[in-house]
């Protein structure tokens, strides 16, 4: 198993502070030392084990996607995003990226994997920014609810979120009929940047 697989998985279950760098070493097959020479760190690991998981989003889609353009590449998309949350390990490093970005370094990295996602998904379709929002509502609807493992619960609300299938696979549908209305007039400026953080990563 490479290093970055190794602490995707590891740090996918316990998270920056609950995850040993020494469980991380031994599933990458390589030492301690070795493993702190590569990446610093641990957090400089959990860094890269971040950007790997968007980088990986953005090579899925654009593969998905493919030589079509607009719903079509839209719907591929969710396709393969929809095998994406069916690996573990994928999906929990994702809601531990957001959910350590209280730390300033994390965040930046978080909102740079995130703006390269909106902008490969941008090109790939030349969709409206309404739809846009509308498939990115949908996918982080799917992430919450495969995450809770929601299918499994015999809940009338679980089920009903999960109707028409389990994960992204149900935007589609949303889509088609049109899942958000017009989007908000307030932007933020930054967002419109190469850098929408203005934040430099300390090491």
């Amino acid at each position: 198993m490479s290093v970055l697989a190794a602490a995707v998985s590891e740090f996918a279950r316990g998270g920056l502070e609950g995850t040993s760098t020494e469980a991380i070493a031994t599933a990458a097959g390589i030492s301690q030392p070795y493993l702190f020479r590569l990446f610093g760190s641990k957090k400089g690991l959990f860094l890269a084990a971040v950007k790997e998981t968007f980088a990986r989003t953005v090579a899925t889609f654009e593969a998905a996607a493919g030589e079509r353009s607009g719903q079509e590449a839209l719907a591929a998309m969710a396709t393969a995003y929809n095998d994406l949350l069916a690996e573990p390990s994928y999906l929990l490093m994702q809601m531990q990226a957001y959910a350590s970005c209280g730390d300033p370094d994390i965040r930046v990295v978080t909102r740079r994997g995130f703006r390269d996602l909106w902008y490969a998904v941008e090109r790939l379709t030349g969709l409206e920014v309404d739809v846009l929002r509308a498939f990115f509502a949908m996918g982080m609807l799917c992430n919450v609810s495969a995450a809770m493992d929601l299918p499994a619960l015999d809940e009338r609300w679980a089920q009903i979120i999960c109707s028409d299938g389990v994960g992204i696979e149900t935007s589609k549908q949303a889509l088609a009929g049109g899942f958000l209305g017009p989007a908000s007039a307030d932007t933020d400026d930054a967002a419109n940047t190469d850098d929408p953080t203005g934040e430099r990563i300390q090491h």
